[in-house]
């Protein structure tokens, strides 16, 4: 399994930016989830979407940010609006060991990584 992120950049507080994971080797039905590392700080949970049940969020991006998949291209997007300063991180797009697996919030639950694509948020 491969994922590949992509799309971040430099945007205004209160800005959007969409996020791109790029999935290969692995079906429709996997667990993807999207961290973030910011700046000294250590890698958190943002929000993932399962299969079986749907889309979960960490409280602080609730109703700001959206997960969605796009199944004809394999490819799972994080909309991210009003953003603001503390949501500058590096973002990373995560996948379990395999398809049954029930990962939720914890990276130790996911085991294949992207590499990561910088949010920067101006104030």
């Amino acid at each position: 399994v491969q994922l590949q992120a992509s799309g971040g950049g430099l945007v205004q507080a209160g800005g959007s930016l969409r996020l791109s994971c790029a999935v290969s080797g692995a079906s429709r039905r996997y667990t993807v989830g999207w961290f973030r590392q910011p700046p000294g700080k250590e890698r958190e949970f943002v929000a993932t979407i399962r299969w079986a049940d749907g889309t979960y969020y960490t409280d602080s991006v609730k109703n700001r940010f959206t997960i969605s998949r796009d199944s004809a291209k394999n490819t799972v997007l994080l909309q991210m609006n009003s953003l603001k300063p503390d949501d500058t991180a590096i973002y990373f797009c995560a996948a379990p060991v395999n398809e049954s697996s029930s990962a939720y919030k914890a990276p130790e639950q996911y085991h294949y990584w992207g590499q990561g694509t910088l949010v920067t948020v101006s104030s």
